[in-house]
């Protein structure tokens, strides 16, 4: 009788372990949501690189505005260039982070070339 007792009391301490594993592992979860930040969507943006000591910045062609660029190395040679970015946008931050650069060609602005 001592050992089922014994056996009971161990199965009814290993439930109640599992049982608060659980618990803990819910609330855990269910905290995750509100302490990540928003995620920045990815946007095609055409502009230009300008470096300013060790600040990269990127102007958008389309409104103006200059963003701060969290991964300067990712654009490093491209001072003065026309370039299409793709790129994750912080608007909160006013910086992006971008994954991939192409250089745009120059505008033909002389006119036209046949006479």
């Amino acid at each position: 009788m001592k050992k089922l007792m014994v056996c009971l009391l161990a199965l009814t301490f290993a439930m109640s372990l599992t049982a608060f594993a659980q618990q803990d592992n819910m609330s855990q979860g269910q905290m995750a949501p509100d302490n990540s930040a928003p995620k920045a969507p990815l946007k095609t943006l055409k502009g230009t690189v300008k470096v300013e000591g060790d600040k990269t910045v990127f102007v958008n062609d389309a409104d103006g505005k200059s963003w701060d660029v969290i991964n300067p190395d990712k654009l490093q040679g491209h001072d003065g260039h026309h370039v299409q970015i793709s790129a994750h946008v912080y608007a909160d931050k006013m910086a992006v982070h971008v994954m991939t650069v192409k250089m745009l060609k120059a505008s033909n602005m002389g006119g036209s070339m046949s006479q």
